[in-house]
């Protein structure tokens, strides 16, 4: 059930409300009793944290390209024996295939 925030314009008493959604919107004022109490516009109520989506959280559809081609894992040394030692990739696209070559020129 949500919290609502009222306040009285008469006598200026604010008071905060559990209500739920089906319940009529309170009009009298409890401290008063004037029919000036009125609900206010406030926040919302919740946080959104964390750094934000992954690709898991899309179950049974393929990752978009930004998240598949996520940057922010560190790159090797230029000075690291691995990687200079690696054999290239082969790349199986229909742009390599169709030109001969490779699909990055």
């Amino acid at each position: 059930m949500p919290i609502y925030a009222y306040k009285c314009e008469s006598c200026g008493f604010a008071k905060d409300v559990l209500q739920k959604l089906s319940d009529s919107p309170l009009t009298d004022c409890p401290t008063c009793g004037a029919s000036a109490f009125k609900k206010q516009l406030t926040a919302a109520g919740f946080q959104l944290k964390g750094s934000g989506w992954y690709a898991t959280d899309f179950k049974g559809t393929a990752a978009p390209a930004s998240v598949a081609a996520d940057t922010s894992a560190p790159a090797k040394p230029a000075g690291d024996s691995a990687n200079q030692t690696a054999a290239p990739t082969k790349v199986d696209s229909p742009a390599a295939s169709a030109t001969g070559g490779c699909a990055c020129h």
